[in-house]
């Protein structure tokens, strides 16, 4: 599985939520950071939405993840991502 964050340097949401993500274990994925300070068209879609989340389906379509709480914890993270993507 693949998920998708955009980002950007400086914004302490997206920080803490690639943090979490690093630490789950119990769900398996490829993380790709894009920051969208590296494209114009991510910056226009995302400048005031970011941390966003996507996970890519199986025939290659990204799928956008609702925005988990930065106050949920690393297992709370898991379960959240759990019913949204499948493994």
């Amino acid at each position: 599985m693949r998920l998708i964050l955009y980002s950007k340097p400086g914004c302490h949401l997206c920080e803490g939520l690639q943090e979490k993500l690093a630490q789950i274990k119990a769900l398996s994925f490829e993380l790709e950071i894009r920051d969208i300070t590296t494209d114009k068209n991510w910056f226009a879609l995302y400048q005031y939405e970011i941390p966003v989340l996507y996970f890519v389906t199986d025939d290659g379509k990204e799928q956008a993840i609702p925005r988990p709480s930065p106050r949920l914890s690393v297992e709370g993270l898991e379960k959240f991502l759990g019913k949204y993507v499948k493994t």
